[in-house]
């Protein structure tokens, strides 16, 4: 099989920062959903997706030496704030919100996977 894994692990990382952007972009632009919102949670969702879609994505795309420590990194942000929903904001943060994190958390699990099978494989002559 001669599928590049870290191709399809960097269009999904653009794909799932695409959405963040997307969603943290809508509540930042005024259109408020009907629940109620963490202030710096759009902003979060905004942020941590440009930087997927400009620099994550565009680093694994081209197996830089840093591609696996970036996403790394993104996934423990994902899981830290997870974590910080799950605790502090516990009775206001949305199930909207812990779905979205969620859904990131498990993307960011099979980017890893896969990047991890492609840094194993060996090449093929």
């Amino acid at each position: 099989m001669n599928t590049n894994l870290n191709k399809i692990a960097s269009v999904l990382a653009f794909i799932i920062g695409a959405m963040a952007v997307s969603a943290g972009g809508q509540v930042l632009l005024g259109k408020m959903p009907d629940y109620y919102v963490i202030n710096w949670l759009p902003v979060y969702n905004y942020t941590v997706g440009i930087l997927t879609v400009f620099v994550t994505a565009v680093l694994i795309w081209s197996r830089y030496r840093l591609a696996m420590p970036v996403a790394i990194a993104t996934f423990v942000v994902h899981a830290l704030v997870m974590l910080i929903l799950q605790t502090a904001y516990r009775d206001v943060v949305a199930i909207d919100s812990l779905v979205a994190m969620t859904v990131r958390m498990a993307a960011w699990i099979i980017i890893l996977a896969l990047m991890y099978v492609q840094a194993r494989r060996k090449p093929v002559s």
